[in-house]
């Protein structure tokens, strides 16, 4: 009987401090993100709008972007500055370099970041980051940045506000691909108009067969790369072309479509014709 009651306090007392210690990694995080001045002033409203901690949590980490959401949606978080600001973005992660680069770039452009300086990229012990600097007028908002880099199948796994302009953000790429267009054989697919050169997922079929319409005066390039990114074969022709087939090996997982002179040059839709199963 004396065995079962130490059993039962043994589990009891693991259990509240396993609770105590998510309630102060918690705080530690709420504590960096927000002035001391605020924390003080309002730490049992705090309290209460993170209670119960587990809410706050994923696994064992804490929900960084559910975290500053709350104190944002609360008042207690102001992203916006004053005025323009120089504002400092580092970037970190443990996938490839080229790969990670393409899907923020990417992401940013579509959350409206479309003019910014890389100020520092380092590869070190198999931790990449990547530095940016950027005018504006509040700092980015982690739920927006993470809902679209989860279309990339890319997760915020924690932020760190080092000051208002200087923001620190840790993402795990391991399942991340390119947020583009994935064809498949039987399905047609007509590239319209762009500025950009067109990237698409091509891990599915074998073959491709690319018409161009007979309004474009299209020079074909096309770049082959593997699923990390790194290039594995470019294709140019100087003539203008109304077709082209390409062949695609195992390793092949995107291509860019583009043309040698001009994105001018293709003025009306590109039609892609998958053929194959992989």
């Amino acid at each position: 009987m004396v065995k079962v009651f130490f059993a039962i306090l043994l589990s009891l007392t693991l259990s509240l401090a396993d609770e105590v210690k998510e309630v102060d990694l918690l705080k530690e995080k709420i504590q960096t993100l927000i002035e001391p001045q605020v924390y003080k002033q309002n730490s049992a409203y705090i309290d209460i709008l993170f209670s119960p901690a587990t809410d706050y949590y994923l696994g064992e980490r804490v929900d960084a972007v559910k975290v500053i959401q709350t104190l944002k949606d609360n008042g207690l978080l102001n992203l916006f500055f004053k005025k323009p600001s120089e504002l400092t973005l580092h970037f970190k992660t443990s996938g490839s370099p080229l790969f990670f680069v393409k899907i923020m770039g990417d992401t940013l452009r579509n959350i409206g970041y479309y003019r910014y300086v890389t100020q520092e990229s380092n590869l070190n012990n198999s931790e990449f980051t990547w530095t940016i600097n950027l005018t504006s007028e509040y700092a980015t908002d982690p739920l927006i940045l993470q809902q679209e880099l989860g279309k990339s199948g890319c997760n915020i796994v924690d932020i760190h506000r080092n000051t208002p302009t200087d923001w620190t953000y840790i993402v795990d790429m391991r399942d991340g691909e390119l947020n583009v267009e994935t064809l498949e054989d039987g399905f047609e697919v007509k590239l319209k108009r762009s500025l950009y050169a067109k990237w698409i997922n091509v891990s599915q079929i074998k073959k491709l067969n690319i018409i161009s319409s007979r309004r474009n005066s299209w020079y074909p390039y096309i770049a082959y790369y593997d699923n990390s990114l790194h290039l594995l074969k470019v294709l140019k022709k100087d003539t203008r072309r109304s077709r082209i087939m390409l062949n695609f090996n195992d390793n092949v997982h995107y291509i860019k479509i583009s043309d040698i002179y001009t994105l001018k040059n293709i003025r009306d839709d590109l039609t892609l014709s998958p053929l194959g199963s992989r």
